[in-house]
C-alpha cells in the first residue's frame, strides 16, 4: 500500500486546530524519492504557515520534492510573504493540494501561480477531511462570523437536569474527557449567566491529547444581560481570558467590579430575549474568534437556534432516564411551531464514548424560520 502522505499532513493540520486563528489550521509534508524530508503545520497568527515550516524542516533536500498540503498555498502578502513564492524559490517539483482556499484573496490564485511557474499541481486528495478541518475558517473568512457549535449532554428522555436542577453528572467520565479535547480546538466557549450561577464552571481545558500547546486558552464568554453574575464566580478567576457580554441594564458599579477582577465587560444592544446575539457574534468575529462553542444553558441555546446562528451540533446522550414534568430540556427559546419547520440536520454521525452516544450533525442551510 502506498504511503498516505496527505493523511500525515491532515494529522498535522488537526493538531494545529485552536492554535492558529484567525488563520486556518494547515498541515504540510514534503516527500523526495519516497522519503518524508519535511513536515510543518501552521504556527500561531503572525508567524509562519505550514508550507514554510515544512520547507525549513527539509533544508537542502527540498529541491525536486513533492509537497502535500491540506489547503491551497497563499499567494498574497499578509503578515507573512506568499507561500507560493517560497515553494517556487525552493525548487519544489509537484504540489498536491487537498482543497482550495475559500479566502476570496486566494481561491485558486495560489494554484494558478504554481502552475504558471511550471509546478504540477493536483487538487482534491482527501478533500472531505480537509474541508472539515477548515470548516470554521471557511465560514469566518466569507461571513466575518464565528463558526458556532452547540454542545449539550442529555438523558435518553431528553433532560439536562432533574426538576431540582441537579445535573452532575449526566454524561460519563470518558465523554467529559472528550469535551476537553473538543474545547482545545475552539477559540471561545460561551455560556449563559444561568449556567454560570447554577454550575459555577471554569470553562477551561484541563485535558488535551494535542501534541502542541496553544498560545492562549479559549476565551470564556458569559451572556449576562442584566448583571447577575457572582463576583466570586470561577469564571472571573485569572485561569483564562473572560468577557461578560451584557446590556446597559448592568450597573456601572458592577462593570467596574468585574473589570477589577481582570474580565472585560462588553455592552451590547439588548432585545426582548436579552443580549443581541448577532451583535455579539459580529464583535467576536471582528476580534478574530473563528470558532465558538455554546455550552448552555437551554435559554441561551434556544436563542442561538432561533436566530439562525448555529452551524453544528454536538450531543451526548447518556443511558439514563430522569423524567419529571419540570425537568429541563436542552433547547428552550421560541422553537418551531410545527414539525415541518423544525431545523433539520445533515451529515449526522454517531459513536459510542464510554457508555454514552456522541451524535454530531450540521444544520441544513437555507431552511425556513424555525418559528413559522
Amino acid at each position: 500500500m502506498p504511503a498516505d502522505y496527505m493523511g500525515q499532513a491532515l494529522e498535522l493540520a488537526r493538531d494545529a486546530l485552536g492554535r492558529t486563528s484567525p488563520n486556518p489550521a494547515v498541515g504540510a509534508v514534503l516527500v523526495r524519492e519516497g522519503e518524508v524530508v519535511g513536515r510543518g503545520r501552521t504556527q500561531q497568527a503572525g508567524s509562519w504557515h505550514a508550507e514554510v515550516m515544512a520547507l525549513r524542516d527539509a533544508g537542502e533536500k527540498v529541491r525536486g520534492a513533492t509537497l502535500y498540503v491540506t489547503l491551497e498555498p497563499c499567494s498574497h502578502y499578509g503578515r507573512t510573504p506568499p507561500c507560493t513564492r517560497a515553494i517556487i524559490a525552493a525548487g519544489v517539483a509537484e504540489v498536491h493540494v487537498a482543497v482550495l482556499d475559500p479566502n476570496p484573496r486566494v481561491n485558486g490564485a495560489g494554484r494558478r501561480e504554481l502552475e504558471e511557474a511550471g509546478i504540477r499541481t493536483v487538487v482534491g486528495e482527501r478533500a472531505d477531511e480537509a474541508q472539515q478541518v477548515i470548516e470554521a475558517f471557511a465560514r469566518h473568512i466569507t461571513t466575518g462570523l464565528p463558526y458556532v457549535t452547540v454542545k449539550y449532554a442529555m438523558s435518553l428522555d431528553g433532560k439536562i437536569a432533574t426538576s431540582t436542577g441537579d445535573s452532575k453528572w449526566i454524561s460519563g467520565e470518558e465523554s467529559r474527557r472528550l469535551v476537553h479535547n473538543l474545547r482545545d480546538e475552539i477559540d471561545a466557549i460561551i455560556v449563559g449567566v444561568g449556567t454560570a450561577l447554577a454550575d459555577d464552571p471554569e470553562l477551561t481545558v484541563r485535558h488535551s491529547d494535542k501534541k502542541s500547546p496553544r498560545p492562549s486558552p479559549p476565551l470564556r464568554v458569559v451572556v449576562d444581560s442584566r448583571g447577575r453574575i457572582a463576583l466570586g464566580a470561577k469564571l472571573l478567576s485569572g485561569a483564562a481570558p473572560t468577557l461578560i457580554a451584557t446590556t446597559a441594564a448592568m450597573s456601572a458599579e458592577l462593570r467596574r467590579q468585574i473589570e477589577a477582577r481582570g474580565a472585560e465587560v462588553l455592552v451590547l444592544p439588548g432585545g426582548s430575549d436579552g443580549v443581541d446575539l448577532r451583535a455579539l457574534m459580529r464583535t467576536l468575529g471582528a476580534r478574530g474568534v473563528v470558532s465558538a462553542l455554546v455550552e448552555g444553558g437551554s435559554t441561551l441555546l434556544g436563542s442561538f437556534f432561533d436566530h439562525g446562528l448555529v452551524d453544528k451540533v454536538w450531543t451526548f446522550v447518556a443511558p439514563l432516564v430522569i423524567g419529571g414534568r419540570d425537568a429541563l430540556s436542552p433547547i428552550a427559546g421560541a422553537g418551531s411551531l410545527s414539525v415541518a419547520h423544525a431545523l433539520r440536520l445533515e451529515r449526522t454521525a454517531a459513536r459510542v464514548v464510554g457508555g454514552d452516544t456522541f451524535i454530531t450533525g450540521y444544520i441544513v442551510r437555507g431552511q425556513p424560520c424555525s418559528q413559522e
